[in-house]
């Protein structure tokens, strides 16, 4: 057949991922190999796979790849999330666009158009994932709001609930006024700021004096209900008893004392404003103090503020200011550093607020997921980097606010009689009964009214790693026994907090054991400028963008070329070049060795150049055992590097020239048997990375017995170390002739002469012929004496005379050998300094100091052998 000119990604994606889906070899059920599972880190479901997912997947791929032809039962989970917050503010969004409040629909209509939504926009993600080529198992697709994984939620508030866990109260919480619902402290994020710092007048009662303040929010001057300032200080242990009066509203508010307050910062006086900051909540509660909430939900201002009702936060801000400055009240205003939090999901500023809200109660989760981490239960990769921020999180741990004041989500299970009862059930009929016990009802006609508010979709994703087998519904079930715990969570470390150490503790309160054991923590996609990716800034490009332009395998190559393990990576499109080369690379290495086929030599020819099968065969097996220690330690980026290099290099510039038939002549079935094996272990080795233009060149190359997704791994064989320094010596040999002959412009058809000066012949004796054809040598032999007129090269203690047909620039090879010593000189030195350092020396491993010692005596032996060649001239 005619092969394209370069490999065509399309043709080969559209093409295998038929075949594969339909010989279903990513399908897993248990049998008796040994179980690796992956359950893919749940994507929002009206999302699209951005650059951080496009990682995340490949990795996973990689490992289930690997292990798939490994021995392995490979499952890969793949699923979505419903995601409470985003989801509802875009089908809130959808449904203003069509003239539609979600206020005047009832719970059922509006969920009827958020699952419609969730159909429509829902199968985007699963179609970029499988673009990509991650090799999951489309049968066990999994969805947060699936009706065993909502039941599994509320068995598992249930039970938390009965354990004393969850509980009911007012806290002061974090706010969204934008998706108007409660958030836990790890769904802000704090970002620095240049904010400013209001100085204003608070006026004395029956005086003409006035106290100064320095607020940051002048809005919630009307939510003051006291002064404070510290018992110690002297400059207001006058004010006993006294009173101030607000600003604009001029209410009477009392100067009370609390050694809370910071004498030396700002004017050492606070305004108490008990609804909108959690300490002025705790210094409120400590004096009993009233607590007046002067914003709405949506982040205007109430009927409690007496003025500007109505007005966006920081609109009235502003006009807030402008009357204090009318009234003679503002003294100053000054900028200031300061730290501000938003919402993850929406972006809008959040505020504190005073909330009824349910709770789980963390301290008694955490301590043994804090220990399943520190005795190595679990392994974080890179663990010198994120272990610390796990141990802090869960050694600092709050209690996680789990009601969210949505629709979109699991319904928290709780119902409220008339009196305020509250009963917590699996079902309406449940509470019912727990109704009619407690409160010693005589009739089953009492009604109760479900609590509307929603559980955190991360309630839901905790119970990820067990509820895909279906673990909470259906505990104890044959598939939850093999697939779990689940071999390696691959994910980014932004949700540490959020997803990982959660479903740690929901493993260990559930199932009594840990969920994964390894956690893979990859890095921050970023801009080739350092910046995070995101709509806003415009440099987040489209997957399915760029697997149209380079294919998918040059996607996957692109992103994991850049990605050291848990290091940010700076993506450029550059990269996913470069992988589109290394398919034409691998193509145009197909095409050669198809061209082969038509020279076969079937048994006549002798194989004379063996030694390139025992060299690539040695190095082969090298980069497989290196490959492999990489994997293990999740080095994949490293990893990829090593197998490009070795078809990059050693297979297409060295191997392949080495064997190649001089024009006209055949190749022997031999050494073609041997390269076309070669390629094809190259093809499985680098299958992982890069599925599509693997398995098609494998196929093309010979006709196949299996496809190469399933074909096993072989146990690897052993290196001859002698066999690869010979290798290293004959390519050095050969870049350096090159580089002589192209110096002097000596033409790729005419011959040369080689003398080789060395102490030891039989290194070369296995080389020569491949030596010989690849620098066009008329002869090579060996001398004792150095010879002159000839180029002479210098490599360690040998040398290497070279006998042209054209007269010698002298001069020229002055020039190089002097240029030669300095550098070798200078390195020398180096060396030196480090092994004359006895700090050095003492501390250094005896390993490390030995090579120092080998560098030395190496440098050496060259400025010998460059000066022997410099009195030659």
């Amino acid at each position: 057949m005619e092969l394209s000119k370069n490999f065509v990604p399309s043709e080969a994606e559209n093409k295998w991922t038929s075949i594969w889906k339909g010989k279903k070899y990513f399908n897993s059920n248990p049998d008796s190999r040994k179980a690796f599972t992956v359950v893919i880190p749940p994507p929002n479901v009206t999302g699209v796979l951005h650059m951080g997912h496009t990682l995340n997947e490949t990795v996973q791929d990689i490992l289930v790849r690997r292990a798939r032809m490994s021995g392995f039962n490979a499952c890969w989970v793949p699923g979505s999330d419903h995601a409470s917050i985003a989801t509802e503010a875009k089908v809130v969004q959808m449904l203003k666009e069509k003239g539609i409040d979600k206020n005047t629909l009832s719970r059922e209509e509006f969920l009827k158009y958020a699952f419609e939504w969730k159909e429509k926009y829902g199968g985007i993600i699963y179609n970029q994932i499988e673009r990509l080529g991650c090799s999951v198992d489309w049968d066990r697709v999994t969805f947060t709001m699936d009706d065993h994984y909502y039941k599994a939620v509320i068995k598992v508030f249930v039970d938390l609930y009965k354990k004393g866990l969850v509980y009911r109260g007012a806290r002061m919480i974090h706010w969204d006024p934008a998706a108007q619902t409660a958030l836990s402290d790890e769904e802000v994020e704090y970002k620095d700021i240049q904010g400013k710092l209001y100085h204003v007048k608070y006026k004395i009662v029956d005086s003409d004096n006035y106290l100064t303040v320095a607020t940051s929010r002048p809005e919630t001057i009307m939510g003051d209900v006291a002064l404070c300032v510290n018992p110690t200080d002297e400059r207001y242990k006058h004010l006993h008893g006294k009173k101030v009066i607000v600003p604009l509203i001029n209410r009477e508010i009392p100067v009370i004392f609390d050694e809370y307050i910071d004498i030396s910062f700002g004017t050492g006086v606070l305004k108490v404003t008990p609804a909108h900051d959690i300490n002025d909540y705790n210094i409120g509660l400590k004096h009993n103090l009233e607590i007046i909430d002067t914003l709405n939900p949506n982040g205007t201002l109430s009927e409690a503020a007496q003025i500007f009702v109505g007005m966006d936060r920081f609109a009235a801000r502003k006009k807030i200011v402008e009357e204090l400055a009318k009234e003679n009240l503002l003294i100053k205003e000054e900028e200031y550093p300061t730290r501000l939090g938003y919402s993850q999901r929406s972006g809008a500023v959040v505020e504190p607020r005073i909330s009824t809200q349910w709770f789980l109660k963390m301290q008694e989760l955490a301590e043994p997921a804090l220990k399943a981490v520190t005795e190595g239960n679990i392994k974080i990769h890179p663990g010198d980097k994120f272990l610390a921020t796990y141990k802090h999180w869960l050694e600092n741990v709050k209690d996680w606010c789990i009601s969210r004041q949505l629709w979109w989500g699991q319904q928290i299970p709780a119902w409220y009689d008339d009196k305020g009862n509250v009963f917590v059930a699996e079902t309406e009929e449940e509470a019912l009964q727990l109704s009619i016990v407690n409160s010693q009802l005589t009739n089953n006609n009492a009604k109760l009214t479900r609590d509307n508010d929603v559980l955190d979709t991360w309630f839901s994703s905790w119970l990820w790693p067990m509820e895909v087998f279906n673990g909470i519904s259906n505990p104890n079930n044959e598939e939850l026994k093999y697939y779990y715990p689940t071999s390696v969570l691959v994910t980014g470390q932004d949700i540490i907090f959020f997803w990982v150490a959660r479903m740690v503790m929901a493993g260990l309160e559930y199932e009594k054991t840990i969920p994964f054991h390894d956690v893979y923590f990859t890095g921050m996609v970023r801009d080739k400028q350092g910046r995070k990716m995101s709509k806003s800034l415009g440099n987040s490009p489209d997957l399915l963008n760029l697997i149209d332009t380079y294919g998918a395998d040059a996607v996957r190559f692109g992103i994991m070329i850049s990605s050291p393990a848990g290091n940010d990576l700076l993506f450029d499109e550059a990269a996913l070049e470069q992988g589109r080369n290394f398919n034409n690379k691998l193509w145009n290495a197909l095409k050669l060795v198809k061209m082969w086929e038509e020279k076969i030599d079937n048994g006549q020819l002798k194989i004379e150049n063996d030694f390139s099968i025992t060299w690539f065969e040695s190095r082969l097996n090298e980069v497989k055992n290196e490959v492999a220690q990489l994997h293990a330690q999740f080095r994949l980026s490293e990893g990829l590097k090593t197998i490009y290099s070795l078809i990059w290099d050693d297979f297409c510039s060295w191997y392949l020239e080495w064997v190649k038939p001089n024009f006209g002549e055949n190749i022997s079935k031999e050494i073609f048997d041997k390269t076309v094996f070669f390629f094809e272990e190259l093809l499985q080795l680098l299958h992982p990375y890069m599925p599509f233009i693997t398995e098609e060149i494998y196929h093309l190359l010979k006709e196949q017995k299996e496809d190469l997704c399933v074909k096993q791994f072989d146990s690897i064989g052993n290196s001859d170390k002698k066999i690869l320094q010979q290798g290293e010596l004959l390519k050095t040999i050969i870049s350096s002739i090159r580089d002589v002959r192209n110096k002097n412009n000596v033409k790729p058809k005419e011959t040369i002469v080689l003398q080789i000066q060395t102490e030891n012949k039989n290194s070369y004796i296995s080389i020569l012929s491949i030596l010989q054809k690849q620098i066009n040598a008329e002869s090579i032999g060996f001398t004792d004496v150095s010879i002159d007129n000839n180029v002479v090269v210098n490599l360690e203690k040998d040398k290497f005379f070279i006998q042209l047909n054209q007269q010698i620039d002298k001069e020229a090879l002055k020039n190089d050998l002097l240029k030669d010593l300095e550098y070798q000189q200078k390195f020398l030195d180096s060396v030196l300094k480090k092994l004359s350092n006895e700090r050095f020396v003492q501390n250094a491993k005896p390993e490390i100091v030995a090579i120092e010692k080998k560098k030395q005596s190496d440098a050496e032996a060259r400025i010998k052998t460059i000066k022997e060649s410099l009195a030659s001239l």
